[in-house]
C-alpha cells in the first residue's frame, strides 16, 4: 500500500511513472513540522533496522550517522563523508513496525538517523516543498518490491555489457587503445569494453574526436570491433565556450544553456576550462544535447558513460575572483593581517562551492528555477537525454549507459558507477554495502572501479576487488592518470587474472538471467540476507555477505594478507570454489559460522540448499559464450529457470526467452 502527502508546491521531479493521488490527513508515521523549514521526526525502536538511501557511506543498516542527499563531486571517500554522487531519498524502517518513505525533493535533504539522538530519525530540508510517499507491506522485501514498481522499470543494458571492461584516465592515442586490446587478447584474458576517458575529445570538447590521435574515427571503432572490443566514450556536463564550437553556437543562440539571474549564459570552469552548463531540465535543451549522441553512434559508438553532472565545478568567475583579491591581499601584507588558514580555506573552497549552485537559473515552462533548488535531479536528466535520444536514434536497440550522479527516475535510463574511489581495501567493503541499497532503489546496472580509480593498488588489492567485480553487473578496471598502471596484464602470474575473470564470463548465463528477471519483476538482483531469511537475528545484522538472485550467497574477502574469511551460512549450502585450472570444487557446509579458506586465484559462492545454477566454459568475449552446453552446479534433484533472449534487442516477454534445466 502506497499513500502520498503532499507539502507545499513540490517540483515535478518525475520520480515516479505511476501517478499516486494525494492523501489528506497526517503522516501515519511520526510527526511533521513546518516551523522551520521542513522537519520530520520519528523514534525508533532499539532493534529497528534502517534501510535504503542507494549510493551511500556507511552500512547497509543506515542507523548511526548523518547522511545528506546533496550530488557532490568528492573523490574521497572516507567514512566521515555525508554526501556521495546520488540522492536517493529512500529508506525503510523495518522492526516491530515496519514502513518506507520516499522524500520526493530534489534539494539538499538531511537523514540524521541516529546520529544527533540514538533513538530518532530526524529528515530536513529548507523549503516545504515535497511529497512524502509512505509504503506499508508484509516486510522490508515487500515494501522494496513495491516501491520499484511505482517508479518504472529499471534500465536494460546489453549483453555485452556485462563482459569485463578496461579503463584508465590516460589513454590518449590509438596505440594506447591497440596496446589494451593487445595485453588482453594475447593473454588471453576476456574483455568485451576499453574506455575512453576525456582525452580522447578535442580540447576536451563534447562529441568531438582528437582527430589528431584519431584519424579515421570510425575505422578505429571497426578495428577494435573486429576484435570484439567495444569502445565506450565518457561525455561531460560542461559545453566548451568556443566561438566555433558548434554546439557552444547552437546552445547559446537557441538559449539552451543555464542563465545567471540578470539572463548571461552562466560560466564555470570544468576541463575545457569555462564552459557552460546545457538546461537538463529545459525539455528543448534536453532533447537537443541528447541528439548530439547520434555523432558518436553514426560511427559506430553503442556505449557511453555521463561524467561530472552533479554538476561539478572547478571554479566560477565569481569565486575565482574573491580568491584573487584575497590571494592579492595575503601578497602585500607585511603586518599579519590576513590569516593564512583563510587563504587556505578559500582556495580550497572554491571547486564545487554551494554559492555557485545558487548563480543559476533553469528554465522550467518558462518560469526561472534557481539551481540549487533542483540540484539533484541535473545527473539524472544529462542521463535522461541520452536515453530518450536511443529511442529515436535507433528505437529498436539497447545501449550502454551509466552515469556518475543521479536521482531515483534516472535508473530508468541508465545504470552507475559509483565514482571516484581510491586503491583501499576499506573501498571493496563499502561497494560490497552500497549495492543492495542502490537496487532499493532501482539502480540495478552497477558497479565499482575495481582495484581503485585513485591511489595505487597492489596485486592483491585488484585480485580481490575483481572477485568482488566479477557478480557486479558493471564489472570495471578504471584508474586515475599518475596511479601505478592497473591493467591485468601488468603484474606477475597473470593466469590469475585470467582464471578471476574467466569465472565471471563462466558466470554470464546465470548473472544476466538474474539481472534480468529481477528488472522485469520488480525485484532486487542484490538482496541483504535479512531480506531473504528476515527471522534469523543473525542473518539481518550481516553486512558483509550479500544474497545474490534466488540461487546464490557470496561473501568476498576483503582484507589484506586474508586466506580467507569466516562466514554465516543461515541454511545448509554448497561452498563453490572456481579454481585457477578451471575445475569447480563443491563442498557442503551446514548452517553456522564456518572459516572458508579462498586463494587469490579463486572466486567463491554459496548455493542455497535445494537450488541450481548454470555455469559455461570461458569464452573471451560476451558473444562467444556456449549457452547451449551448460553445466549445472548445485544440489541434485532441483531446476533453474534461465531468462537468456538476444542481448540486443528490446523483445523481453516473449515466452522462449526462458527455459528449465534440472539438475
Amino acid at each position: 500500500m502506497i499513500r502520498k502527502y503532499r507539502y507545499g508546491t513540490p517540483f515535478n521531479t518525475e520520480a515516479l511513472t505511476e501517478k499516486i493521488e494525494t492523501t489528506e490527513g497526517v503522516l501515519p508515521y511520526g510527526e511533521v513540522s513546518q516551523e522551520e523549514g521542513f522537519v520530520f521526526t520519528y523514534i525508533m525502536d532499539e532493534d529497528d533496522i534502517v534501510y535504503g538511501l542507494g549510493e551511500a557511506n556507511r552500512g547497509i543498516n543506515k542507523r548511526g550517522y548523518c547522511y545528506i542527499s546533496n550530488c557532490t563531486d568528492d573523490p574521497v571517500h572516507t567514512e566521515d563523508k555525508r554526501s556521495l554522487y546520488g540522492a536517493h531519498n529512500f529508506i525503510i524502517v523495518s522492526g516491530k513496525t515496519t514502513f518506507g518513505l520516499f522524500f520526493d525533493y530534489p534539494s539538499k535533504l538531511t537523514f540524521d538517523i541516529g546520529y544527533d539522538r540514538a533513538d530518532t530519525l530526524r529528515v530536513s530540508c529548507e523549503n516545504a516543498d515535497l511529497d512524502i510517499y509512505v509504503l506499508e507491506g508484509e516486510n522490508a522485501y515487500d515494501i522494496v518490491k513495491q516501491f520499484r514498481h511505482v517508479i518504472g522499470r529499471s534500465y536494460i543494458p546489453p549483453k555485452f555489457a556485462f563482459g569485463f571492461g578496461q579503463s584508465r584516465w590516460g589513454y590518449t592515442t590509438k596505440e594506447d587503445f591497440r596496446t589494451v586490446a593487445k595485453g588482453y587478447r594475447e593473454n588471453h584474458i576476456p574483455i568485451d569494453m576499453i574506455y575512453m576517458d576525456i582525452d580522447y575529445m578535442q580540447s576536451f570538447k563534447d562529441f568531438t574526436v582528437n582527430e589528431e590521435n584519431f584519424p579515421d574515427f570510425p575505422e578505429f571503432v571497426q578495428e577494435m570491433d573486429d576484435q570484439d572490443i567495444r569502445l565506450i566514450p565518457i561525455i561531460d556536463a560542461g559545453v566548451k565556450v568556443e566561438p566555433g564550437y558548434e554546439i557552444y553556437e547552437e546552445g547559446v543562440k537557441n538559449n539552451y544553456f543555464c542563465k545567471r539571474e540578470d539572463g548571461s549564459d552562466f560560466v564555470a570552469a570544468v576541463w575545457p576550462g569555462d564552459t557552460h552548463f546545457p538546461d537538463m531540465l529545459n525539455p528543448e535543451a534536453r532533447k537537443w544535447f541528447g541528439d548530439k549522441y547520434r555523432f558518436l553512434i553514426e560511427q559506430g559508438i553503442e556505449g557511453f558513460w555521463n561524467d561530472m553532472n552533479e554538476p561539478a565545478i572547478f571554479y566560477s568567475s565569481e569565486c575565482l575572483a574573491e580568491a584573487k583579491e584575497l590571494a592579492g591581499a595575503f601578497a602585500k601584507d607585511t603586518e599579519g593581517k590576513t590569516n593564512p588558514w583563510e587563504m587556505q580555506d578559500k582556495m580550497l573552497s572554491i571547486a564545487n562551492n554551494p554559492e555557485d549552485y545558487k548563480r543559476f537559473y533553469h528554465n522550467v515552462d518558462g518560469k526561472k528555477i534557481r539551481h540549487d533548488k533542483v540540484h539533484n535531479l541535473f545527473g539524472y536528466n544529462m542521463t535522461r537525454a541520452a536515453g530518450e535520444a536511443f529511442e529515436r536514434i535507433d528505437p529498436e536497440k539497447r545501449f550502454l549507459m551509466f552515469s556518475r550522479s543521479s536521482y531515483i527516475g534516472m535508473h530508468r535510463y541508465g545504470g552507475i558507477w559509483t565514482g571516484d574511489n581510491k586503491s583501499w581495501w576499506s573501498h571493496i567493503l563499502l561497494n560490497l554495502k552500497m549495492l543492495p541499497s542502490l537496487n532499493m532503489c532501482g539502480f540495478l546496472y552497477t558497479g565499482a572501479d575495481l582495484g581503485g580509480f585513485g591511489s595505487d593498488t597492489t596485486r592483491e588489492l585488484l585480485l580481490r576487488f575483481l572477485a568482488l567485480g566479477v557478480f557486479t553487473p558493471l564489472m570495471r578496471n578504471h584508474s586515475a592518470t599518475g596511479t601505478r598502471e592497473q591493467e591485468c596484464y601488468q603484474f606477475e602470474k597473470i593466469e590469475d587474472f585470467r582464471a578471476v575473470i574467466n569465472t565471471r564470463y563462466r558466470l554470464v548465463p546465470y548473472l544476466y538471467s538474474e539481472y534480468m528477471k529481477a528488472v522485469l519483476h520488480d525485484d532486487m538482483y542484490f538482496k541483504p540476507l535479512g531480506f531473504v531469511y528476515p527471522d534469523d537475528k543473525r542473518a539481518i545484522r550481516i553486512e558483509d555477505q550479500l544474497m545474490l538472485g534466488n540461487e546464490i550467497m557470496i561473501a568476498p574477502v576483503y582484507e589484506q594478507n586474508a586466506r580467507g574469511r569466516y562466514v554465516y551460512l543461515p541454511e545448509e549450502m554448497k561452498f563453490i570454489k572456481f579454481l585457477p585450472d578451471g575445475s569447480i570444487s563443491e563442498e557442503v557446509l551446514a548452517k553456522g559460522i564456518h572459516y572458508v579458506d579462498v586463494a587469490l586465484n579463486e572466486v567463491p559462492l554459496f548455493i542455497r540448499s535445494g537450488k541450481c545454477i548454470p555455469v559455461a566454459e570461458a569464452a573471451e568475449c560476451v558473444k562467444d559464450i556456449d549457452t547451449e552446453h551448460l553445466q549445472l552446479i548445485g544440489y541434485k534433484n532441483s531446476s533453474y529457470t534461465m531468462y537468456e533472449d538476444d542481448g540486443i534487442h528490446k523483445d523481453y516477454d516473449k515466452e522462449e526467452n526462458y527455459r528449465v534445466f534440472t539438475n
